[in-house]
């Protein structure tokens, strides 16, 4: 998949794509359709597919004081939409000035003279331009007046009727409710950084934790989860089970929210190394121990539920 963050000048070869348009935080089971339609679209017309969406997070602009909210950081929705089979990501940076550009200057300064799309792809409820001034009636009246067509995806729900979406993800990680979440999503949702120094007292009890810092990622239920942690090993990533504690770390005076994660039966270094972690069931919520003894004593209890539910 070819990665783009600029509209302009273009290879010929990628212009008249068929492009899904949105923010596909997530890329949930709903996304998933939004894309398929722009992937099938493109095949029907012999040209690429092509995916745009946005960076940073238009949320992060208009609401810079909220609480972190992001399900899927640029890293993990690129390699999500590449596992798509998509032939071009389009990154497009949300900033203030593009936020002003009105509905009609988004389809032509991106769109048509940009990518000159041959079809477009989008939610039901897709907006976009300043003032959420273009919507899909909007974009349906553009094609016909520069020549593309569009299809308007409708809502995508699961086996209870109701409609996948971000919103739901995020109520189900923040209840802990991870299976649902990965029903939703369509695989378990997954944290990625870079293994930082910690405390080390992990170690001293003989539960050495690699520690990720959570950054701009959405705070789900605090406690401990079954993992599945993945280990970059060069071209390729590494599964292993383990066990993680997401929270401030109460019995030790934690202060701030961060995942630290036990890795069963691996004694490498991560210091450094890049690790991503899938979060499989929910264990128990965040407590404070009357002493490091009890917390030591929760934690053996701990692996071995995870155990128990991964083997």
């Amino acid at each position: 998949m070819l990665i783009y963050r600029h509209t302009t000048d273009l290879p010929a070869a990628i212009r008249g794509c068929a492009v899904a348009l949105g923010n596909f935080d997530g890329v949930h089971q709903g996304h998933r359709a939004v894309i398929d339609a722009a992937k099938q679209a493109a095949r029907a017309k012999g040209v690429p597919a092509a995916v745009l969406t946005f960076e940073p997070h238009p949320r992060s602009l208009f609401r810079p004081d909220d609480a972190p909210f992001r399900l899927t950081p640029w890293r993990i929705k690129a390699r999500l939409v590449e596992a798509l089979g998509i032939d071009a990501l389009f990154e497009v940076r949300f900033d203030e000035a593009f936020s002003h550009l009105t509905a009609d200057e988004f389809v032509r300064q991106i769109l048509v003279d940009g990518l000159a799309v041959s079809h477009v792809v989008a939610g039901y409820d897709f907006v976009f331009g300043h003032r959420r001034g273009g919507d899909m009636a909007f974009l349906r009246n553009a094609g016909e007046r520069f020549g593309f067509t569009v299809t308007e995806v409708r809502p995508v729900a699961g086996p209870d009727a109701t409609a996948f979406s971000s919103t739901r993800v995020r109520q189900h990680l923040q209840a802990g409710e991870v299976e649902q979440t990965a029903t939703i999503l369509g695989h378990d949702w997954e944290i990625e950084g870079r293994v930082e120094h910690g405390d080390k007292r992990g170690r001293t009890i003989g539960f050495p934790t690699a520690n990720v810092e959570l950054g701009t990622y959405l705070r789900p239920r605090l406690g401990v989860y079954a993992i599945m942690a993945g280990v970059d090993e060069g071209a390729r990533t590494v599964w292993h089970k383990g066990v993680a504690n997401i929270g401030r770390r109460p019995t030790v005076g934690g202060l701030t929210e961060r995942l630290e994660a036990h890795l069963f039966d691996f004694d490498g270094d991560l210091y450094g190394r890049h690790l991503r972690v899938r979060l499989s069931r929910f264990i128990r919520p965040e407590m404070k121990f009357d002493s490091f003894q009890a917390l030591k004593d929760q934690i053996v209890a701990d692996s071995a539920k995870a155990r128990e539910l991964l083997y």
